[in-house]
């Protein structure tokens, strides 16, 4: 009965952590959007925005990357 209620938390847990995964989804439709809208603008500007908005997206998916870490130590060492 133990060892069932360890697993359900276990899977409850590797769950929750899961869910920063879709703030990483809201995060770069955000910078995406963001950048799109600068470069219509003003089209000059379009190198530097489209650097700034590579780094957003990388910042944005290291926080998903964490989060499934943190998911995976979850299932399978703890």
């Amino acid at each position: 009965m133990t060892g069932d209620i360890v697993a359900a938390a276990k899977l409850i847990g590797a769950g929750l952590a899961v869910i920063g995964i879709a703030g990483a989804g809201v995060g770069i439709g955000i910078v995406v959007n963001g950048a799109l809208q600068g470069m219509a603008r003003n089209p000059d500007a379009s190198g530097n925005l489209l650097t700034n908005m590579i780094l957003g997206i990388a910042f944005a998916e290291a926080q998903a990357i964490y989060c499934l870490v943190i998911a995976f130590l979850i299932l399978f060492v703890f």
